[in-house]
């Protein structure tokens, strides 16, 4: 845990007692402050109450006596609406944080020779996988790496820093919104895509909170941007034009100028004065497909900004053994080969793994984002069938119209035995493996808590068919 520095002996409000929030209510504990607890969910404050934490219902607290508001990051700050609690704070003018602006004043308060490097890693997609990746490349190269923030713990539930440490956090826009001193060292912005607008107010909103990520970058810092969508590319030419910092573009589909890029499955670096082949990517198994070009591109560049030599970062990401939800090969079954990529919950994700694949028994549904799976429409000719699950299947059937077969098969379990039996006919027939694909396009939240809940389901409706597990997973 890293106690947090600077509310010392000062009540801090928390709402929101899920991970993140009683994450950051120990860690104020720890540091010193008395941090004050209320969620709307009775289960959740007596899970909190039997840890000794104190409980008060913020709705009739007197907020006077707040340095702050510790707010989890799935609560609305600003659309649809403020929550509750933030129209509280602001009318008693108590600032209102999260728990990575709890981290970044932590390390502003420690001593130098203390203070250790961040990474940061925000975007629409590919953030988790290349958050996961520059950990692993950091670890091979002996560097004492914390991987969390929006990805597996949270960062205050992480080691307690030192000089060596490198922080490799995992940064949501929700999280960034709630920033205020965040610096990071490295700071990457992999790609900006739709997603979340409700809570964002629109892609304005969107695009300005995943920007905040460089807000406080100066000398001695480096952004990495991604420059293979207009959003991000506008960021990146504003930020070189600036000269606040190192920047370093990335691209997956194109080469460009002092930057790094993937083409044609090699990873090239041309930040020097000539451009240099730096691997060749096929011979990473857990790094298939374009959009793993850029996680390669981004993690090789933060790796290089650290420090790292050329030969650490390729050799730290020819062994990546890959990031459970996402395209992770979690079995076979004869010639059937089962995909796992829960974690594409938008279009454009699945749009990804989709790409990898020049045919696959597609998966897809759920809790449908803003426009579906209309921009998919030119790889309909992939889908040799679809199977479809959640509140989407209707929409998405429609799309897919006469483009590619599909069925309504309402769940994830019926789905994999059907996918299973129409990919084994196909296998047998044409004497070539066949892939079974979840990649849902879709939240997951009509029937999952999340993600990986909706993952591992799949991983047992795969199991209960029989299928082993082959080899590592794939990123």
């Amino acid at each position: 845990m890293i106690p947090v520095r600077g509310f010392e002996g000062s009540r801090v409000a928390v709402f929101g007692l899920g991970r993140t929030g009683l994450t950051a209510a120990r860690a104020l504990k720890a540091g010193g402050a008395e941090p004050l607890l209320w969620d709307e969910n009775a289960p959740a404050r007596d899970a909190a109450a039997a840890e000794g934490f104190a409980i008060e219902d913020l709705r009739s607290a007197d907020w006077s006596r707040f340095a702050a508001l510790l707010l989890s990051p799935g609560v609305p700050l600003t659309h649809p609406k403020p929550h509750w609690t933030v129209e509280k704070a602001r009318a008693a003018q108590v600032e209102i944080v999260g728990d990575m602006e709890l981290f970044a004043r932590t390390v502003a308060l420690t001593a130098m020779t203390k203070r250790p490097r961040t990474v940061a890693i925000t975007g629409t997609n590919g953030k988790s996988t290349t958050t996961a990746l520059v950990g692993w490349v950091l670890k091979q190269a002996g560097r004492d790496a914390r991987i969390g923030g929006n990805i597996g713990v949270g960062v205050l539930g992480l080691p307690d820093m030192h000089g060596g440490a490198v922080y490799v956090l995992e940064a949501s826009s929700y999280q960034l919104d709630l920033t205020s001193t965040f610096r990071p060292d490295v700071a990457v912005l992999m790609n900006l895509s739709p997603d979340h607008l409700d809570r964002h107010g629109g892609m304005a909103g969107y695009v300005a909170a995943k920007r905040r990520i460089f807000r406080n970058q100066g000398p001695g810092d480096t952004a990495v941007i991604g420059v293979d969508d207009p959003h991000s590319q506008h960021i990146c030419t504003e930020i070189l034009a600036s000269g606040r910092m190192a920047v370093r573009p990335i691209s997956s589909s194109r080469a460009i100028g002092r930057g790094i890029y993937a083409l044609g499955g090699v990873l090239y670096d041309s930040t020097g004065e000539r451009t240099v082949e730096i691997a060749d990517l096929s011979r990473a198994r857990s790094l298939p497909g374009r959009h793993n070009g850029q996680n390669a591109a981004a993690a090789y560049a933060a790796a290089r900004a650290l420090g790292l030599t050329l030969d650490e970062a390729v050799d730290g990401l020819m062994t990546f053994p890959g990031l459970a939800h996402r395209m992770e090969e979690v079995g076979r079954l004869g010639r059937v080969r089962f995909i796992n990529d829960s974690k594409a919950t938008n279009a454009d994700a699945a749009r990804q793994a989709l790409s990898s694949y020049p045919k696959v028994f597609w998966i897809a549904g759920g809790r449908a984002k803003e426009g579906g799976i209309e921009e998919l429409s030119d790889l309909f000719g992939r889908v040799a069938k679809a199977y479809l699950v959640g509140e989407a299947a209707d929409a998405f059937a429609a799309t897919l119209g006469s483009s590619a077969p599909w069925t309504l098969s309402g769940d994830i379990a019926k789905a994999v035995a059907q996918a299973h039996a129409d990919a084994s006919a196909h296998a047998k027939a044409a004497g070539e493996d066949a892939i079974v694909l979840l990649s849902p396009a879709a939240a997951s939240f009509d029937q999952y808590a999340d993600f990986e809940e909706r993952g591992e389901d799949f991983r047992a409706a795969v199991k209960s068919l029989g299928a082993s597990r082959q080899g590592d997973a794939a990123a």
